[in-house]
C-alpha cells in the first residue's frame, strides 16, 4: 500500500505557510539553496509512484514549471500527474488526468498494488480535505527558523485530535530543518517543546529532535 507525503517547504516556528508578498516568503526566497535539501526532494519526486494536487497548485505549476529552468522541470514533466478537482474539464500538462469522483475511493485506487510513494503537492485546502479523511501518512516540513506573524496557517479546520509524530530531522546548512512526521487523527499527545538558537541569523538552528 503506497503511502501520502505532503511535502510544505516554507513553514514557520509559529506554524504559518509563506505567503506570496509577505516578509517571510521574501525571507524564504533569500535563503542560499542547500545542496543536501535539493537532493533529497529530488529523490523523493523522482521515486514517487504519483503526484497529487489540486486544481490551484495544479494551475500554478502547469502554468510555469514545464518550460522553466527549474531542478524539478524533467522530474515533473515525465511524472504520473493527478489534479483533484471536480470543475477542471482539461488537463494539458503532460501525464495529467483528472479525479473528479469520491476523493477517499480516487485515493484507494492510487495506493493499491504495491509499496511507495505519492507525493501531495496542495494546495491548502486540498491538504486539510486530505487530512480531514485521514488519508495523509506523512508530512516533510522544511522549518525555518523565522516567527512569520503572518501567513496561512496550514493545520486550521482540521480534527482537533489530529497527531503529529516526529520520525526524523536534518539539519542544513542554510539554518532550515527538514523535519518527517507521520500524522493521523489519533489521540493527541504530551506536546513536545523544541530548543531554538536566537543567534544572528547567519549562526540559527532548531535543535531536533523535540524533548
Amino acid at each position: 500500500m503506497r503511502k501520502l507525503i505532503a511535502w510544505a517547504f516554507m513553514y514557520s516556528l509559529d506554524g504559518l505557510l509563506a505567503d506570496e508578498d509577505t516578509e517571510y516568503w521574501q525571507f524564504c526566497f533569500g535563503l542560499p539553496v542547500d545542496p543536501a535539501d535539493l537532493k533529497q526532494k529530488i529523490d523523493v519526486f523522482q521515486s514517487a509512484y504519483a503526484h497529487v494536487m489540486g486544481r490551484a497548485a495544479y494551475e500554478g505549476m502547469a502554468g510555469a514549471l514545464p518550460t522553466a529552468d527549474h531542478p524539478f522541470t524533467g522530474i515533473m514533466n515525465a511524472a504520473r500527474k493527478v489534479v483533484f478537482s471536480r470543475t477542471l474539464r482539461t488537463a494539458e500538462w503532460a501525464n495529467t488526468t483528472i479525479a473528479a469522483g469520491d476523493t477517499t475511493e480516487e485515493i484507494d485506487k492510487l495506493r493499491r498494488g504495491g509499496d511507495g510513494h505519492i507525493v501531495v503537492w496542495g494546495g491548502v485546502s486540498f491538504w486539510r480535505s486530505l487530512m480531514q479523511l485521514d488519508l495523509i501518512d506523512e508530512f516533510r516540513l522544511d522549518l525555518h527558523p523565522y516567527v512569520a506573524g503572518e501567513g496561512t496557517r496550514l493545520f486550521d479546520d482540521v480534527p482537533k485530535s489530529y497527531r503529529l509524530d516526529l520520525v526524523s530531522s536534518t539539519e542544513f546548512d542554510n539554518g532550515s530543518s527538514g523535519c518527517t512526521t507521520a500524522g493521523t487523527a489519533r489521540p493527541a499527545a504530551r506536546p513536545r517543546r523544541c530548543q531554538v538558537d536566537r543567534r544572528p541569523l547567519s549562526a540559527r538552528r532548531v535543535r531536533w529532535p523535540c524533548q
